[in-house]
């Protein structure tokens, strides 16, 4: 239940404090007053979103906040103050569209509001009567009045229809793995041949390389060695001078320790001296390649180059590539029985599906002429006693969705000795505001007996458009009949409605500011009186306007 609305610089307002009453408030004005300007405030509240240009000219944000009983089932919420005995929700506005959402004046996101706001009210705008039109929301009305076991229901046959849905496309793709599965396979085959008969290796390729190389430059190689072996150890050379020096020198030993320490260094580079000319010597001897080696190189990098270019760029591409191709046939050795599993999956999920729709639809099919009578007798309430309604169950087109099988149409004939049509050919404006109102107060509880899980809170922006007369009487009687033991906010232009009415408020627009200014006033006696009075069409001090007004307060 909402106990207070207060909105600040919202559009036309510049302040309103609205403190509403259990059971039936009304908002009533003149036509561009700015009576929808309290329905868009409520949507702000639920987390809608903020269109461009809804801060007032000339001040630095709007604010709208609401304070609500606190449901038993919310109590318990982290988000709400430990001890909180009410719920406020509030939401700040910025010329530049930023917005800032409040739960008990902590920050809060949009998405905590609308799922606050879900639990607390249900909306009902001016033209919410043309979604009746839709046969998908005419299912939801059957399956809303079916309650819980069609919900859970329902909620199995779309985790079905997922299921199915997944194991098609799965199928789909085997299938298609299928159809080019041996194509494929002999080109893995080619390429993996191809690859295991070089049987490339990185450090062959490395040798191989090095190998070439020397293969290349043998004679440069053998003259240099024997050139820089004669050079050290050659007649004449280091190692015959180091030889002499390293005499002499082991001639003074033990005489002076400081020169002993000189010709052991000298002693050490003799033997190097020695060593290197003997190794120089023996890479030269060495240096031998047999007629056609180079050629058998070059040929044996040219067929790793060659599948380097194909696959990858190099040895390790190569060897990756190779694994991937073995891993992709072995995925196409085990597509046909993959596919024989999922062909199985697939027929026991289109089965399991099938048997969840048709018990959807049986129970559908037994709630139907319930929810029929049980619209009929709400018609009768709102002055279309002759009015026949059906509810009736088809097939749904293609097969079987995520909601069932079934299609929903609703059918009426508003005048006796005509046949019924669907709602969307045959009911004007006025017969869809009451057909609405018929299926609101079956969906919400019967009149006076709100139902566990109906929202405590209804907001009505001009349902009853369309309606007028001994109607529009009987439609007032309905809202106020639904009022009880909740609470509903009604916007309307209607003095029949107005007149049930436990708190009355009244919108009216000053032109005469600039921006223009619009109020919202709470009334009660001859203020009430004399707003239905303008409502009625005559003017302030019409004896019998006043008069009837006074009727309809009395008579309500």
């Amino acid at each position: 239940m909402l106990h207070e609305l207060r909105i600040e610089n919202l559009l036309l307002i510049d302040r309103a404090e609205l403190r509403l009453a259990p059971g039936l408030n009304v908002v009533t004005g003149e036509t561009g007053a700015g009576k929808t300007l309290l329905a868009q405030s409520l949507d702000l509240l639920l987390g809608g979103r903020a269109g461009s240009g809804i801060v007032r000219g000339g001040a630095a944000e709007a604010y709208v906040e609401g304070v609500f009983a606190l449901p038993p089932e919310l109590a318990s919420l982290e988000l709400l103050p430990e001890g909180a005995e009410e719920l406020v929700l509030a939401r700040r506005v910025w010329p530049d569209g930023r917005t800032r959402a409040y739960v008990c004046g902590r920050s809060a996101t949009v998405a905590d509001l609308r799922e606050l706001g879900s639990a607390l009210l249900a909306f009902y705008g001016q033209h919410e009567h043309r979604r009746l039109m839709l046969s998908a929301v005419q299912l939801d009305i059957l399956d809303g009045w079916c309650g819980a076991p069609v919900a859970a229901l329902r909620a199995r046959v779309g985790d079905a229809h997922g299921r199915l849905r997944a194991l098609e496309e799965q199928v789909s793709a085997l299938r298609e793995v299928a159809a080019g599965r041996e194509r494929e396979l002999d080109l893995l085959g080619f390429e993996l041949e191809e690859i295991e008969q070089v049987s490339p290796n990185e450090d062959e390729a490395r040798e191989l390389g090095e190998e070439r190389e020397r293969l290349r430059h043998l004679e440069a190689l053998r003259g240099a060695a024997f050139a820089a072996a004669e050079a050290v150890s050659g007649e004449g050379a280091a190692a015959e001078l180091l030889a002499g020096g390293a005499g002499q020198l082991q001639a003074a030993t033990g005489i002076d320790t400081r020169l002993d320490g000189l010709a052991e260094r000298v002693s050490a580079l003799l033997y190097e001296a020695q060593d290197v000319g003997a190794a120089l010597h023996a890479y030269a001897d060495g240096l031998e390649g047999s007629p056609g080696r180079l050629e058998e190189v070059e040929e044996r990098l040219a067929l790793f180059a060659r599948l380097e270019r194909k696959h990858g760029g190099s040895i390790a591409e190569v060897l990756a590539h190779a694994e991937r191709c073995r891993s992709r046939r072995e995925e196409l050795e085990s597509a046909e029985v993959s596919l024989a599993g999922a062909e199985s999956e697939l027929a026991a999920a289109r089965d399991e599906l099938e048997g969840l729709a048709g018990e959807l639809s049986a129970l559908r099919a037994r709630a139907a002429p319930a929810l029929a009578a049980a619209v009929r007798e709400r018609l009768a309430e709102l002055a279309m006693p002759d009015a026949t309604f059906s509810v009736e169950l088809g097939q749904r087109e293609g097969g079987c969705g995520p909601r069932g099988a079934d299609t929903v149409g609703l059918m009426i004939a508003a005048n006796p000795g005509l046949p019924a049509g669907p709602l969307r050919e045959i009911a004007s404006g006025g017969e869809l505001s009451r057909v609405m109102l018929a299926l609101l107060s079956v969906a919400h509880g019967s009149p006076g007996e709100a139902s566990e899980a109906a929202h405590p809170l209804l907001v009505f922006d001009e349902i009853d458009a369309g309606i007028g007369g001994h109607t529009a009487r009987a439609v007032g009687e309905h809202l106020r009949a639904l009022a009880a033991g909740r609470q509903i906010l009604c916007i309307t232009h209607l003095p029949q409605v107005a007149a049930m009415a436990a708190r009355h408020f009244t919108i009216a627009k000053d032109a005469s500011t600039v921006p223009a200014r619009t109020t919202v006033t709470a009334l009660d006696g001859d203020g009430v009186v004399g707003e239905l009075v303008r409502m009625l069409g005559a003017d302030v001090g019409d004896r019998g306007a006043t008069r009837h007004a006074r009727s309809l307060l009395r008579a309500a």
